[in-house]
C-alpha cells in the first residue's frame, strides 16, 4: 500500500511539472484536437452572447417610439459619431427606415446566435459575425459609458472561429463532414450531436418547470432562464413553453436511441413549429408559451440540430435493409 501511494505521489508531481512546464514552452505545439476543444468552446461562447442579445430587440418598433432599445443604440451612430460616413448613412438611411432595419438585425443575429451554437456553416457564420461586430462598434463605441475595445475584442473571437476548427466538435458542421467522408462516422456524429441537444433541451425544461410552477401556466411572460446580471440566457418560459420544449427533447432523445429519421423530424417540426408562433406573437400580442426572441432561437437550434441529424440517424440499418433487399432480388 505504501509503495503504491509513493508511486501515485510520483505521478502526481511529475504530471504537475508536465503542467508547468507546458506553461512556458513556446505556444506552438498544442495538439489538434485540444485545439479544436478551446475553438468549440469559444464558438459555444459567441453563440450565447448573441442568443442574449437578441432578447431586447422588440418588434414591431424596436424601440423607435420610446427612444430606447435598438432604436437609441441605434441613434447613438449620428449623436456619437465614430465614422462620419458611417453616421450619415445611419441618418439619411437606417433611421428612416427603421422597421425594415430592425428586422433585418434580429434576423442576423438570430442566425448567429443559432448557427455558432449549433456549429453549422461555422466559417459563414464568422464572417457575418466580424461585419456585424463592426457595425455595432461604429454605432456605439464613442457613446459615453461604452468600452470600444468590447468590439474589438467580439471582432476578434469571430475571426478565429473563421480560421479554426470550430466547427469540429459538438457541431452540425462535424456531421456533414463525417457524412462526406469514407469512415462512414456520420451516424455516431449525428447520434451524438443529437443526443447531446437533447440533454441540454431536457435540463432547459425541467429547469423551466420548476421556475414556473406555481405560476400561470399560460402567463405571457415566463420565467427566465438566466438573466442581466450575468448576460446570459436561454430564453423565458410558461409551463407550456416548458411541456413544449420537454416533448421536443424527448423526441431527440428517442431519436438518438431508436436512430429513427421520423423521430428526429417530428423534434424539428415541433421545434420549428414553437419558434414560429413565439416570433408571429411576440410585440403583436400575448406570447403562448411565455416566451422571448432568445425563446424563439433555443427552440431553432433544437429544430436545426434535429433537421440536421435526421438523415444520418440509422442510415447504417437503412442500408443494410437495401442492401439485403438487393441481394434477395
Amino acid at each position: 500500500m505504501r509503495r503504491y501511494r509513493r508511486r501515485l505521489r510520483q505521478v502526481q508531481i511529475t504530471g504537475a511539472s508536465i503542467a508547468l512546464a507546458s506553461l512556458f514552452r513556446p505556444a506552438t505545439d498544442a495538439p489538434a484536437r485540444a485545439s479544436a476543444g478551446v475553438a468549440a468552446a469559444l464558438r459555444i461562447l459567441a453563440g450565447l452572447l448573441w442568443l442574449y442579445n437578441v432578447s431586447w430587440k422588440r418588434p414591431p418598433d424596436f424601440g423607435k417610439d420610446s427612444g430606447n432599445g435598438l432604436y437609441g443604440f441605434t441613434q447613438d451612430a449620428v449623436d456619437h459619431p465614430v465614422l462620419p460616413p458611417f453616421s450619415w448613412l445611419v441618418e439619411t438611411i437606417v433611421l428612416p427606415n427603421f422597421a425594415f432595419f430592425g428586422w433585418g438585425v434580429l434576423v442576423v443575429e438570430t442566425l448567429l446566435a443559432v448557427l455558432l451554437l449549433t456549429g453549422t456553416l461555422v466559417r459563414l457564420a464568422a464572417i457575418v459575425g466580424v461585419v456585424q461586430s463592426l457595425s455595432i462598434g461604429l454605432s456605439v463605441a464613442q457613446t459615453p459609458g461604452e468600452w470600444p475595445w468590447s468590439y474589438w475584442l467580439m471582432i476578434g473571437v469571430h475571426v478565429v472561429l473563421l480560421f479554426t476548427a470550430a466547427g469540429r466538435i459538438a457541431a452540425v458542421d462535424a456531421v456533414r463532414g463525417a457524412a462526406q467522408s469514407r469512415r462512414h462516422t456520420g451516424e455516431l456524429a449525428a447520434h451524438r450531436l443529437a443526443g447531446g441537444w437533447g440533454i441540454v433541451v431536457l435540463l432547459t425544461a425541467v429547469l423551466a418547470v420548476a421556475l414556473s410552477m406555481g405560476d400561470d401556466p399560460s402567463a405571457p411572460s415566463g420565467a427566465t432562464l438566466g438573466g442581466p446580471g450575468l448576460s446570459v440566457s436561454l430564453g423565458s418560459y410558461n409551463l407550456i413553453g416548458a411541456v413544449v420544449l420537454a416533448v421536443t427533447a424527448a423526441l431527440m432523445l428517442a431519436a438518438t436511441t431508436l436512430h429513427s429519421r421520423m423521430l428526429a423530424m417530428a423534434a424539428g417540426v415541433v421545434a420549428a413549429v414553437a419558434a414560429a408562433s413565439l416570433y408571429a406573437q411576440l410585440g403583436r400580442t400575448d406570447a403562448w408559451l411565455g416566451g422571448s426572441n432568445t425563446s424563439a432561437a433555443f427552440f431553432l437550434c433544437a429544430a436545426v440540430v434535429s433537421f440536421a441529424t435526421a438523415g444520418q440517424l440509422g442510415r447504417t440499418r437503412r442500408q443494410s435493409r437495401t442492401a439485403a433487399r438487393a441481394v434477395g432480388g
